[in-house]
């Protein structure tokens, strides 16, 4: 699955093209790493999003391509 797709269905980022621009923007990372939106992300990698002057890290636990609202949370797991 792509990342700007990832953190959609995730609901780390509501629409799918700010997810888009913030990976243009270079403020996403995938295993330490700038990387683009069309890349690959699977179970296992770790991301790690800047907004401004915090940062979200997290691990990627799983990837499905539709998810309920409730279980959105349980993709991925935050990293302190």
């Amino acid at each position: 699955m792509r990342l700007d797709k990832f953190l959609k269905v995730s609901r780390i980022i509501k629409r799918r093209t700010v997810a888009n621009e913030a990976c243009d923007g270079g403020r996403v990372s995938l295993n330490g790493k700038v990387a683009k939106a069309s890349v690959e992300v699977k179970a296992g990698d770790v991301m790690e999003i800047r907004f401004g002057e915090k940062v979200f890290k997290a691990e990627i636990m799983k990837v499905a391509e539709h998810v309920s609202k409730n279980d959105a949370a349980d993709m991925y797991r935050v990293i302190l």
